[in-house]
This record gives structure tokens, C-alpha cells and sequence, in this order.
């Protein structure tokens, strides 16, 4: 005669998500939801969580092609000069636009970047675009008819002549003050 073995099944009627079980065993008689929708919170949450780390995850993998872009921008005086160096990878001078007024300096562009990627049953292509545009005040004094601009291995050097501006500045004696005394009302 042969064995039978008989097994109980758990009725679908009480099914449990499955999640964060001490949290589940300690916080079911507070949060009863479960019981009465088929959901359990804690289980939800974790869920969202997991949703989350996944959607981190793939932006930090294209995250590059994701942020806006604006180029990195120095100003400094040297020599006389106004020097502004903007850094602009992988971008040619017909890329960039380069204007001076009488009180600003403006440079403008567009980067366009591809990339194409093929393996063996993997194919990706990437493409990404962005505007820049940044408005430099010039200082007064500024002479822009004689600005200069040369962009070398991604970096735009911009020279515009602006002698510094010597302003009359005058101390003022700071004095003892007599002490007031509250009047009584």
C-alpha cells in the first residue's frame, strides 16, 4: 500500500503581499487596511521605494544626457583686460556666437552630441542638444571695439580691454555719540 500525503492549502480569501515582515507582524492590529483591501502598506512602500532606487539608477546612467547645460564661466582681470574663459567640450567656432556691446558681453551656442553604441544584440544611439546663453555685464570703462576672442581645446578665451576705474573714496571719522537717557512717561 502506498502513502498518501495531505497538504493545506492557505484560502486566497487571506493572501499577504509580501514586504517588510517585522514591520507587518508589529503594526497589522494599527494598520488593519490590509485586511479589508488586500494591501498591505508596509508592502507598498517598499515597492515605491524600489521604484524610486530603479528611476535614480537609470538617470544616473543617462543623466548626462538628461541636465540642461550651461558652461562653466571665469571672470578675471589681468593685465588691463577683462578676461572671461568659458568651457565649451566638443564644441567648434562656428558653434559659438560671440557678441559685445557698449555695457555686455554675450556668448551664445549649441551643442549637439551623438552617440552610437552597437554590440552584439545591443543597440544604442544617444542624442542630446542644449542652448547656452550667458550675459556678462562689462564694467564701466570698458573699451569693447578692441575685444579679442580665441577658442582652443574646448576653451573660449575672451579679452576685452577695461582699465581699472580708480574711484575717490573717502573715509569718514566715525565720533562718540552722547548716550540718550529714556524719558519717564
Amino acid at each position: 500500500m502506498s502513502e498518501v500525503k495531505v497538504e493545506k492549502n492557505k484560502s486566497l480569501a487571506r493572501r499577504e503581499t509580501p514586504g517588510l515582515s517585522p514591520f507587518n507582524d508589529f503594526f497589522t492590529p494599527a494598520f488593519p487596511v490590509g485586511r479589508f483591501f488586500g494591501v498591505n502598506p508596509f508592502a507598498t512602500m517598499a515597492t515605491m521605494r524600489d521604484f524610486t532606487e530603479e528611476m535614480d539608477r537609470l538617470y544616473r546612467a543617462n543623466g548626462p544626457a538628461l541636465e540642461a547645460w550651461t558652461p562653466t564661466v571665469d571672470i578675471q582681470r589681468s593685465n588691463g583686460d577683462l578676461v572671461v574663459t568659458a568651457e565649451l567640450p566638443g564644441l567648434k567656432k562656428e558653434e559659438v556666437k560671440v557678441e559685445v556691446t557698449d555695457d555686455a558681453l554675450i556668448i551664445e551656442g549649441e551643442r549637439k552630441r551623438e552617440h552610437k553604441e552597437e554590440q552584439e544584440g545591443y543597440h544604442r544611439y544617444e542624442r542630446s542638444f542644449g542652448k547656452f546663453y550667458r550675459f556678462i555685464p562689462l564694467p564701466e570703462g570698458a573699451k569693447p571695439d578692441q575685444a579679442k576672442a580665441e577658442l582652443t581645446d574646448g576653451v573660449l578665451k575672451i579679452s576685452v580691454p577695461a582699465p581699472e576705474v580708480k574711484k575717490k573714496v573717502r573715509q569718514i571719522a566715525v565720533e562718540e555719540g552722547a548716550e540718550k537717557k529714556p524719558v519717564a512717561a
